[in-house]
């Protein structure tokens, strides 16, 4: 018996069977099972926003992550956000945030804004972000891939500002883990290149534009060799063969063991850069600017801006599997650059100008002192 009792009531779901994802069907169809509710319909618009409309009331929640966004008529999400957002900041949540699942293979930032717009979503999460990352760092795509992205930050409702509301991701149990990728990108690669690459990507998920949103157990190295229940591995210690089956990235260890150790190294490193974006708003809330890009693996380079002070953070990836020296644009204002991880040249080359040199499969993020 569903509570309430209107959703007991068939004439209330499309009744169309399972959903092939192909036509009308993606809108209409049962998704894996689950009964479609009939949401152009007025009466199941209304029971829903009384039905978590009144979560916000009785729990003070601070937001929704809506899952498969993309599967419910435009007309229904016209209605019922703006009847949460208001809900919310009549019960003092004025920054309730919704985000929704809007999952796309690819670079597809057209096909995933279009939510935005259309459907009105404020946010959503940042599958085209993966991609990209997933391209670059865990593929040979040049650096240029990241660039086009974020040039199509603008596609969005409310642009580039609104793009930094995105949930930004760079694995989950839907498309599997990174270290999966990289695997199946370079099958003989080294554990240390593997662990580099994978460092790599978390640092650009925790200092480029958006919410960075960490999948459970990338902390702790877990590679699965899939996506779905391959990339649902237990954190206690596992009885999965196929799970113990795999050594944990950046140590010799597996999940046949509990894994809620904050001396691994990656947890390590995520933990550096977590530290590093909570003390500094221009990571946080900054306008991005993109530097440097190139049309194969190498120099991608970003400046953010601290929204109260104006002052610059230069961070500069290299995807590429060899050294390399360049000169970035920044602000002619900016000098006394500090280092926040790596080695940071101490002053500009000239005024607008900053020299980075990079190891393979490095970054380095450098604060200036004296932006305007």
């Amino acid at each position: 018996i569903k509570v309430p009792d209107w959703l007991n009531n068939p004439i209330y779901y499309h009744n169309r069977g399972n959903s092939t994802f192909r036509g009308e069907s993606e809108g209409m169809g049962d998704f894996g099972g689950l009964d479609d509710v009939y949401t152009e319909n007025p009466r199941v618009v209304r029971g829903f926003i009384d039905i978590y409309g009144a979560l916000i009331d009785r729990f003070h929640i601070d937001g929704f992550r809506i899952d498969t966004e993309k599967h419910v008529d435009p007309q229904f999400w016209q209605a019922f956000i703006p009847a949460m957002l208001a809900r919310a900041k009549a019960d003092g949540i004025p920054n309730f945030h919704i985000f929704g699942e809007v999952m796309e293979s690819g670079v597809d930032v057209d096909r995933t804004a279009r939510r935005t717009r259309e459907d009105g979503i404020p946010a959503v999460m940042d599958y085209p972000f993966a991609a990209a990352v997933r391209e670059t760092v865990a593929g040979t795509a040049g650096t240029d891939v990241l660039a086009q992205l974020f040039a199509d930050d603008v596609l969005y409702r409310g642009g580039a500002e609104a793009a930094m509301q995105n949930a930004t991701l760079i694995d989950n149990y839907d498309i599997g883990r990174f270290p999966w990728f990289i695997k199946m990108a370079f099958p003989a690669i080294s554990d240390e290149d593997l662990f580099k690459r994978d460092i790599l990507a978390n640092a650009m998920l925790l200092t480029l534009r958006g919410v960075p949103v960490i999948y459970y157990g990338d902390e702790q190295g877990f590679p699965s060799t899939g996506n779905d229940q391959a990339a649902r591995e237990d954190m206690f210690a596992s009885k999965v063969a196929f799970y113990n089956s795999e050594v944990l990235v950046g140590t010799k260890s597996t999940t046949a063991v509990s894994n809620f150790n904050p001396d691994h190294p990656i947890y390590r490193a995520i933990a550096e850069l977590t530290r590093i974006r909570e003390s500094h708003a221009a990571l946080r809330r900054g306008k991005q600017i993109v530097r440097n890009y190139s049309d194969t693996p190498g120099l991608f380079a970003v400046s953010r801006i601290d929204p109260d002070t104006g002052r610059e953070i230069v961070i500069a990836f290299n995807t590429s599997t060899a050294p390399l020296s360049a000169q970035v644009e920044i602000d002619p204002a900016s000098q006394h650059f500090t280092a926040l991880h790596g080695a940071c040249a101490a002053e500009p080359s000239a005024p607008g100008s900053y020299h980075v040199t990079l190891a393979p499969l490095d970054y380095i993020i450098c604060a200036a002192g004296g932006a305007k």
